[in-house]
């Protein structure tokens, strides 16, 4: 991804990438949250979720699923799913980030994006193991060349696995990013979510996250 930005981190001072997995990839607790709920949750959004398959092939040309390839634990790569919601399938050098009215947003895709219910087949992310429920919130990996040349710890994000949701996400830092600033408040919530992590902390943030998802403002 070409942004007229070196890329080289030791330009920026930037650390390289922590190898060190935290206590919570290991954690058999958190595990078993993620399973228990990600299995339930599926078993009771079943029938919606076939609704919104229908209702996407319905409204435009394209898949149903949406597929890119992002950053997992440890750096490494993984592949998330996602209902489609726009007419463009970005997986490249060069992925946009979604603006408000954005043209390639679908009908369908807009209510799923406010609604966050794109985000549901993910849901088989977490049972895979290459996600959890709580964690980061995993970027294009055009986007973790980029901020991670221009943002000081960016690379610790990848100390745990990338989440559905996270503490960044209920403290309203979602949507566009429309400044290195604005990633770098991200990247320190995710840092002091790993640096914090509790199951307490996990729980509160899935309760925090079904209150104030639907429809957030941040979200299109």
């Amino acid at each position: 991804m070409d942004l007229g930005v070196d890329t080289n981190l030791a330009t920026y001072g930037v650390a390289a990438p922590r190898v060190c997995v935290h206590p919570s990839v290991r954690s058999a607790g958190k595990r078993a949250i993620d399973l228990l709920v990600s299995v339930l949750t599926l078993l009771f959004v079943l029938p919606l979720l076939i609704a919104v398959a229908i209702w996407i092939k319905a409204d435009s040309r394209g898949p149903v699923f949406f597929f890119q390839r992002r950053t997992g634990l440890d750096g490494r790569e993984i592949r998330i799913v996602k209902f489609r919601t726009m007419t463009v399938l970005e997986d490249g050098g060069e992925v946009r980030h979604a603006v408000r009215d954005d043209v390639r947003v679908t009908r369908a895709g807009r209510f799923l994006r406010r609604s966050s219910v794109d985000e549901l087949p993910q849901l088989l992310n977490v049972i895979r193991g290459d996600m959890s429920l709580v964690g980061p919130r995993p970027h294009a990996l055009a986007h973790d060349e980029y901020y991670g040349a221009v943002v000081p710890a960016y690379q610790d994000r990848f100390r745990a696995r990338p989440g559905i949701t996270g503490l960044a996400q209920v403290k309203g830092l979602r949507g566009e990013i429309r400044s290195i600033e604005g990633m770098a408040d991200r990247v320190a919530q995710d840092n002091a979510y790993i640096d914090e992590w509790s199951l307490a902390l996990d729980l509160k943030i899935l309760a925090r996250t079904a209150a104030i998802t639907l429809f957030q403002s941040t979200a299109y």
